[in-house]
């Protein structure tokens, strides 16, 4: 008799739910198919209108459920209202993954007030919130998974990256201590912290992206997804994917002055 070896993760299909946030493009949307994949049904939740179609063809593809919530994740009440709305539901999840991001390359004085606190908003408090949430839930059951989308440049708090490194290394900092809070309660917390990603966020034309994917220089939203849902079935607190991007962190955390500048001057046409 053969048997068919189980993925790391894999359970009965439909007969789990998963929560992922930001799910309609990028990494968040290939979160959202593996987890498909691996036979959860879905809750996919975007501020973008797509998230409608994307889940529908999701759902035709593996057979599974999907639900979707076109919702503004960037303020202060957001994440109560996402909890509250799916607890009206009768939804139990047992994978949450907080994907919705804001990438900001821009001089914070150059950088309006309102975004500012959309990023610090969508980053930090939106996260801690849906954390401390469903994961008082996750606890009282005894199982459960919570991934959170850090960035690798927390390492390297470049100029025009002050609001955008700064909120992600909250999200570093705050899933390492609240993983050790958790341990031995039956639920995971990870922070994955990738470097460059070959998606739409940076503002990238497709040709670069596939450029930067063939040499090394950038990661495939698929591979990111991957690894970092496996990561989170391992139960792993902290995960930089690629082990040669691991390399560069003391070179980026104490990148010298001299060199700082002209990459400064070199990269200010891109700020937005």
């Amino acid at each position: 008799m053969c048997f068919k070896r189980k993925n790391r993760g894999e359970v009965v299909r439909g007969s789990a739910w998963a929560l992922v946030t930001g799910s309609t493009l990028g990494i968040g949307r290939q979160y959202a198919e593996r987890l498909a994949e691996l036979g959860y049904n879905l809750v996919m939740v975007d501020i973008l209108e797509a998230v409608a179609t994307e889940a529908q063809i999701i759902a035709e593809k593996h057979k599974v459920e999907c639900r979707y919530v076109v919702k503004d994740l960037a303020t202060a009440t957001a994440a109560r209202e996402l909890y509250d709305w799916s607890i009206s539901e009768g939804y139990t999840f047992d994978v949450v993954i907080n994907n919705a991001g804001m990438f900001s390359f821009c001089d914070i004085l150059n950088t309006s007030v309102e975004r500012l606190e959309r990023i610090i908003l969508l980053h930090d408090l939106t996260v801690t919130t849906l954390c401390r949430l469903y994961g008082q839930d996750m606890v009282k059951r005894g199982k459960g998974h919570l991934l959170n989308m850090s960035s690798y440049s927390i390492w390297m708090p470049f100029p025009g990256l002050a609001s955008y490194s700064a909120s992600k290394a909250y999200v570093k900092s705050f899933t390492q201590a609240f993983a050790k809070e958790l341990r031995k309660t039956g639920v995971t917390v990870t922070a994955l912290c990738p470097a460059g990603i070959a998606t739409d966020l940076y503002g990238l034309s497709k040709d670069l992206q596939k450029f930067g994917v063939k040499w090394g220089i950038l990661m495939s939203p698929k591979s990111c997804a991957r690894r970092g849902i496996n990561a989170m079935f391992k139960g792993k607190s902290i995960v930089v994917p690629d082990w040669w991007f691991r390399l560069f962190i003391p070179i980026c955390r104490y990148l010298p002055g001299f060199l700082v500048r002209p990459l400064r001057n070199f990269t200010m046409k891109w700020q937005k």
